[in-house]
Protein backbone atom coordinates (compact mmCIF):
# COMPACT_ATOMS: atom_id res chain seq x y z
CA UNK A 1 0.00 0.00 0.00
CA UNK A 2 1.45 3.34 -1.00
CA UNK A 3 1.52 6.31 1.38
CA UNK A 4 -0.83 9.27 0.90
CA UNK A 5 0.09 11.51 -2.00
CA UNK A 6 2.07 14.66 -1.39
CA UNK A 7 -0.87 16.87 -2.30
CA UNK A 8 -4.25 15.20 -2.69
CA UNK A 9 -7.61 16.89 -3.05
CA UNK A 10 -10.71 15.47 -1.38
CA UNK A 11 -14.20 15.13 -2.80
CA UNK A 12 -13.67 17.31 -5.84
CA UNK A 13 -13.93 20.82 -4.39
CA UNK A 14 -11.11 22.71 -2.74
CA UNK A 15 -12.45 21.78 0.71
CA UNK A 16 -9.39 19.98 2.03
CA UNK A 17 -5.90 18.93 1.01
CA UNK A 18 -4.14 16.02 2.71
CA UNK A 19 -0.36 15.68 2.56
CA UNK A 20 1.97 12.95 3.80
CA UNK A 21 5.42 14.37 4.56
CA UNK A 22 7.18 11.34 6.02
CA UNK A 23 9.55 11.83 8.96
CA UNK A 24 10.75 15.40 9.42
CA UNK A 25 12.08 17.41 12.34
CA UNK A 26 9.77 19.57 14.39
CA UNK A 27 11.27 22.93 13.42
CA UNK A 28 10.70 22.29 9.70
CA UNK A 29 7.10 21.22 10.31
CA UNK A 30 6.47 24.33 12.39
CA UNK A 31 7.84 26.58 9.65
CA UNK A 32 5.63 24.87 7.08
CA UNK A 33 2.54 25.34 9.24
CA UNK A 34 3.30 29.02 9.69
CA UNK A 35 3.69 29.47 5.93
CA UNK A 36 0.35 27.80 5.24
CA UNK A 37 -1.40 29.86 7.93
CA UNK A 38 0.00 33.08 6.45
CA UNK A 39 -1.14 32.05 2.98
CA UNK A 40 -4.64 31.19 4.20
CA UNK A 41 -4.88 34.46 6.09
CA UNK A 42 -4.25 36.36 2.84
CA UNK A 43 -6.50 34.14 0.71
CA UNK A 44 -9.73 33.08 2.40
CA UNK A 45 -10.50 30.81 -0.55
CA UNK A 46 -7.33 28.75 -0.03
CA UNK A 47 -8.07 25.11 0.74
CA UNK A 48 -7.96 23.84 4.30
CA UNK A 49 -5.17 21.33 4.81
CA UNK A 50 -4.22 18.34 6.93
CA UNK A 51 -0.51 17.58 7.14
CA UNK A 52 0.33 14.01 8.18
CA UNK A 53 3.86 13.22 9.29
CA UNK A 54 6.18 11.58 11.81
CA UNK A 55 8.67 13.50 13.93
CA UNK A 56 12.19 12.99 15.09
CA UNK A 57 12.13 12.81 18.93
CA UNK A 58 11.10 16.10 20.52
CA UNK A 59 9.25 17.52 23.51
CA UNK A 60 6.82 20.42 23.21
CA UNK A 61 4.96 22.59 25.68
CA UNK A 62 2.38 25.32 25.27
CA UNK A 63 3.19 28.93 26.12
CA UNK A 64 2.36 28.71 29.81
CA UNK A 65 4.25 30.01 32.85
CA UNK A 66 3.60 26.65 34.55
CA UNK A 67 6.43 24.33 33.44
CA UNK A 68 5.87 21.71 36.15
CA UNK A 69 4.92 19.03 33.61
CA UNK A 70 8.50 19.06 32.31
CA UNK A 71 9.91 17.73 35.61
CA UNK A 72 13.67 18.27 35.03
CA UNK A 73 14.33 20.31 31.89
CA UNK A 74 18.10 19.96 32.30
CA UNK A 75 17.92 16.21 31.78
CA UNK A 76 15.36 15.83 29.00
CA UNK A 77 16.79 13.35 26.47
CA UNK A 78 15.45 15.23 23.46
CA UNK A 79 15.05 18.90 22.35
CA UNK A 80 12.27 21.05 23.79
CA UNK A 81 10.11 23.57 21.91
CA UNK A 82 7.74 26.09 23.50
CA UNK A 83 4.98 26.66 20.95
CA UNK A 84 1.71 28.54 20.45
CA UNK A 85 -0.70 25.83 21.45
CA UNK A 86 -2.66 25.19 24.59
CA UNK A 87 -1.63 22.61 27.14
CA UNK A 88 1.32 21.22 29.01
CA UNK A 89 4.27 19.09 27.93
CA UNK A 90 4.10 16.14 25.58
CA UNK A 91 6.46 14.00 23.53
CA UNK A 92 6.54 13.36 19.79
CA UNK A 93 8.71 10.84 18.02
CA UNK A 94 9.01 7.79 15.77
CA UNK A 95 5.99 5.52 15.94
CA UNK A 96 3.56 8.42 16.32
CA UNK A 97 1.28 9.74 13.59
CA UNK A 98 1.15 13.51 13.75
CA UNK A 99 -1.82 15.25 12.19
CA UNK A 100 -1.77 19.01 11.73
CA UNK A 101 -5.14 20.30 10.45
CA UNK A 102 -4.81 23.87 9.22
CA UNK A 103 -8.45 24.90 9.15
CA UNK A 104 -10.05 28.32 8.72
CA UNK A 105 -12.54 28.46 11.56
CA UNK A 106 -13.99 31.67 10.12
CA UNK A 107 -15.86 29.35 7.76
CA UNK A 108 -17.45 27.30 10.53
CA UNK A 109 -18.53 29.47 13.41
CA UNK A 110 -15.22 30.49 15.02
CA UNK A 111 -15.83 27.95 17.79
CA UNK A 112 -12.59 26.43 19.09
CA UNK A 113 -14.34 24.20 21.64
CA UNK A 114 -16.51 22.70 18.92
CA UNK A 115 -13.43 22.15 16.75
CA UNK A 116 -11.62 20.27 19.54
CA UNK A 117 -14.60 18.01 20.18
CA UNK A 118 -14.91 17.36 16.43
CA UNK A 119 -11.23 16.40 16.26
CA UNK A 120 -11.62 14.01 19.18
CA UNK A 121 -14.76 12.42 17.72
CA UNK A 122 -13.11 11.96 14.32
CA UNK A 123 -10.24 10.04 15.95
CA UNK A 124 -12.63 7.99 18.08
CA UNK A 125 -14.47 6.89 14.94
CA UNK A 126 -11.19 6.20 13.14
CA UNK A 127 -9.84 4.00 15.96
CA UNK A 128 -13.08 2.03 15.98
CA UNK A 129 -11.91 0.70 12.62
CA UNK A 130 -9.08 -1.02 14.51
CA UNK A 131 -11.63 -2.42 17.00
CA UNK A 132 -10.35 -0.08 19.68
CA UNK A 133 -13.12 1.44 21.81
CA UNK A 134 -12.09 4.95 22.86
CA UNK A 135 -13.83 7.88 24.51
CA UNK A 136 -13.57 11.53 25.37
CA UNK A 137 -13.11 12.48 29.03
CA UNK A 138 -14.97 15.33 30.63
CA UNK A 139 -12.73 18.34 31.16
CA UNK A 140 -9.75 16.81 29.34
CA UNK A 141 -8.63 16.90 25.73
CA UNK A 142 -7.44 13.86 23.82
CA UNK A 143 -8.75 10.35 23.20
CA UNK A 144 -8.79 7.76 25.96
CA UNK A 145 -9.15 4.07 26.71
CA UNK A 146 -10.32 4.29 30.30
CA UNK A 147 -7.33 6.00 32.00
CA UNK A 148 -4.90 5.21 29.20
CA UNK A 149 -4.29 7.91 26.62
CA UNK A 150 -3.80 6.99 22.97
CA UNK A 151 -4.19 10.42 21.31
CA UNK A 152 -2.86 13.74 22.56
CA UNK A 153 -4.39 16.93 21.17
CA UNK A 154 -3.10 20.48 21.37
CA UNK A 155 -4.03 23.27 18.99
CA UNK A 156 -3.08 26.85 18.39
CA UNK A 157 -5.09 29.48 16.55
CA UNK A 158 -3.93 32.54 14.61
CA UNK A 159 -6.59 34.81 13.18
CA UNK A 160 -9.03 31.88 13.57
CA UNK A 161 -6.81 29.55 11.52
CA UNK A 162 -5.75 26.42 13.40
CA UNK A 163 -2.24 25.02 13.83
CA UNK A 164 -0.77 21.93 15.48
CA UNK A 165 -3.32 19.17 16.13
CA UNK A 166 -3.10 15.53 17.21
CA UNK A 167 -0.51 12.89 18.01
CA UNK A 168 -1.75 9.30 17.64
CA UNK A 169 0.49 6.67 19.21
CA UNK A 170 0.79 3.87 16.66
CA UNK A 171 3.76 1.75 17.73
CA UNK A 172 7.25 1.88 19.14
CA UNK A 173 8.88 3.20 22.30
CA UNK A 174 6.70 5.15 24.74
CA UNK A 175 9.38 5.44 27.44
CA UNK A 176 10.26 9.11 26.60
CA UNK A 177 6.91 10.05 28.17
CA UNK A 178 8.39 8.99 31.53
CA UNK A 179 10.57 12.13 31.56
CA UNK A 180 7.52 14.41 31.74
CA UNK A 181 4.01 14.52 33.17
CA UNK A 182 2.16 14.00 29.87
CA UNK A 183 -0.18 16.93 29.25
CA UNK A 184 0.20 17.83 32.93
CA UNK A 185 -1.99 14.90 34.04
CA UNK A 186 -0.51 12.88 36.88
CA UNK A 187 -0.57 9.07 36.73
CA UNK A 188 -1.65 8.96 33.08
CA UNK A 189 -0.49 5.88 31.14
CA UNK A 190 0.23 6.29 27.46
CA UNK A 191 -0.78 3.51 25.11
CA UNK A 192 -0.71 2.81 21.37
CA UNK A 193 -2.57 0.97 18.62
CA UNK A 194 0.11 -1.72 18.73
CA UNK A 195 -0.26 -2.21 22.49
CA UNK A 196 -4.05 -2.34 22.32
CA UNK A 197 -4.34 -4.69 19.35
CA UNK A 198 -1.14 -6.71 19.42
CA UNK A 199 -0.79 -6.05 15.69
CA UNK A 200 2.35 -4.78 14.00
CA UNK A 201 1.57 -1.54 12.16
CA UNK A 202 3.70 1.24 10.75
CA UNK A 203 2.94 4.95 10.89
CA UNK A 204 2.64 4.90 7.08
CA UNK A 205 -0.02 2.15 7.30
CA UNK A 206 -2.07 4.25 9.70
CA UNK A 207 -1.53 7.45 7.69
CA UNK A 208 -2.90 5.70 4.60
CA UNK A 209 -5.93 4.47 6.54
CA UNK A 210 -6.53 7.90 8.09
CA UNK A 211 -6.44 9.67 4.74
CA UNK A 212 -8.94 7.16 3.33
CA UNK A 213 -11.16 7.56 6.39
CA UNK A 214 -11.20 11.37 6.13
CA UNK A 215 -11.91 11.25 2.39
CA UNK A 216 -14.88 8.92 2.93
CA UNK A 217 -16.16 11.01 5.85
CA UNK A 218 -16.15 14.18 3.74
CA UNK A 219 -17.69 12.41 0.76
CA UNK A 220 -20.51 11.05 2.94
CA UNK A 221 -21.09 14.53 4.36
CA UNK A 222 -21.31 16.00 0.86
CA UNK A 223 -23.76 13.28 -0.22
CA UNK A 224 -25.92 13.90 2.86
CA UNK A 225 -26.03 17.62 2.10
CA UNK A 226 -26.94 16.99 -1.53
CA UNK A 227 -29.72 14.60 -0.53
CA UNK A 228 -31.08 17.15 1.93
CA UNK A 229 -31.01 19.87 -0.72
CA UNK A 230 -32.97 17.65 -3.15
CA UNK A 231 -35.61 16.74 -0.57
CA UNK A 232 -36.00 20.31 0.72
Amino acid sequence: MSPPTQSSGVAGAADLRISWLGRINFADALTLQEEIVARKREDRDAADEVILLEHEPVYTIGRTPDKSSLLDTAHLPHPLFAINRGGQATYHGPGQLMGYPIIDLRRCGQDLHRYLRWLEQTLIEFLAGYEIATTQREGLTGVWIHHHKIVSIGVGVRHWITMHGFALNVCGDLSPFAHIIPCGISNVTMTSIEKETGKTLSVVDVAVAFEKFVREKIQNLRCDRQAHAVSA
